[in-house]
Order: structure tokens, then C-alpha cells, then sequence
């Protein structure tokens, strides 16, 4: 079983609604402000004997770029099928964003270094079996 990783990164703003006091910075939250978030997609799979590749490296870039358009300088509360937007909700955002055209993908992580916070999503594998091979 083989592991390929594309990374990516796009700047976006947001506002944040959150149920906790004051002492938490929610009131920060609530204002518009952006963050510069990272992200890594990895797919899953076993190499092709005729082309020794899991997937094609230029299709995964191709499909990650179209993604990040949607999301890089955007204002994530108006990106439709977004939700509210959490570091969760991004990771499933981009996991269903990829997942027609990447089958495999086991892994999704967005992060803000700033901060140092990190959510990662991993899927059901039933969810990803007709993966690449």
C-alpha cells in the first residue's frame, strides 16, 4: 500500500459565532477576520504494475488547484455546501470536493501555523475502498 500527499495553501476570512464566553477571544471570533490555512490531501492505494504510479500526480494537483480557487481570497461564510466555517467543516469540504474525481483520498488535514491548530479528517474506509490501485 503506497501513500501519496499533495500540500496546498490558500488565505481566506471568516467570522466565527462560538457559545462560550469572553475570556476565550469569542468576541475576535465574531468580527471579520482571515486566516492563511494549510492543507494536505492523501490518497491511498496500491501502485499500477503498467504505470507504477498510486495516481497520477499532475490529475491530483489539478483537482487540488481547482479546489483551492474556491476557497483561496474567498469569504468562507458565502462558500456554498461549506457550513459553518471550522477547521471540520473545511476538511470535509475538501475531502467531498475531491472525492469524484480522486477516489482514494484517506486523509484530509487543514492547519493555520499561526495558531497551531490542526484538525484532520479521515474517512470511513468503506467510504474510499474503490480507491486507486
Amino acid at each position: 500500500m503506497f501513500e501519496l500527499s499533495q500540500s496546498f495553501y490558500f488565505e481566506a476570512a471568516h467570522t466565527l459565532r462560538r457559545n462560550v464566553d469572553d475570556a476565550t477571544e469569542a468576541a475576535g471570533s465574531r468580527r471579520i477576520h482571515g486566516h492563511t490555512y494549510q492543507a494536505e490531501v492523501t490518497v491511498c492505494g496500491q501502485r499500477d504494475p503498467a504505470t507504477g504510479m498510486v495516481l497520477d500526480l499532475a490529475l491530483l494537483r489539478a483537482v487540488v488547484a481547482r479546489v483551492r480557487t474556491t476557497l483561496d481570497h474567498h469569504f468562507l461564510d458565502e462558500i456554498e455546501g461549506l457550513g459553518v466555517p471550522t477547521l471540520e467543516n473545511l476538511c470535509l469540504y475538501i475531502h467531498r470536493s475531491l472525492a469524484a474525481a480522486v477516489p482514494g483520498v484517506t486523509q484530509v488535514s487543514v492547519w493555520r501555523e499561526s495558531s497551531g491548530d490542526r484538525c484532520t479528517y479521515r474517512p470511513d474506509r468503506s467510504s474510499t475502498a474503490g480507491g486507486p490501485r
